[in-house]
């Protein structure tokens, strides 16, 4: 297993949060997306409210720690819990170790999204397992 990291969730004030966070720990953001750069995708609409909200952002701070985040589309804010608003994300080293981890997680449990290429490049799949623990499984494909 390559690492894990905690992953947080935001109602549209992300950037806010990890701006914050960069001037207590410094360094740079490795990445900050916007759901305006997804592509289309089916039974997924992106509302110009939601545009510009944060779809990804990660915060090295430390050697091997990066805290990453993401805002919550408009449609999904009721289900974020403040105190509970995370996940932990496990980036495996195969994509044979990622699918055996998710595969485990999920028993009992709630997909969100399977296990699949995602459109930035990595293999991604999102669940909770049966104890109520959100987990986001990655693995970084070859590129």
């Amino acid at each position: 297993m390559a690492s894990v990291n905690i992953y947080l969730t935001f109602n549209g004030n992300c950037e806010e949060v990890f701006n914050f966070y960069k001037s207590v720990f410094g360094g740079e953001f490795t990445s900050i997306n916007r759901y305006a750069e997804m592509p289309a995708r089916e039974g997924m609409t992106i509302t110009d409210a939601d545009k510009n909200r944060v779809m990804h952002v990660g915060l090295p701070i430390s050697k091997e720690t990066i805290l990453m985040g993401a805002d919550n589309t408009k449609e999904n804010e009721v289900h974020t819990t403040f105190g509970n608003n995370f996940s932990i994300m496990v980036t495996a080293g195969s994509k044979e170790e990622a699918d055996r981890l998710f595969n485990g997680l999920s028993v009992g449990g709630k997909v969100w999204s399977p296990m699949k290429e995602e459109f930035w490049g990595d293999y991604m799949g999102m669940l909770v397992d049966k104890f109520g623990i959100s987990w986001l499984v990655n693995y970084e494909l070859p590129k």
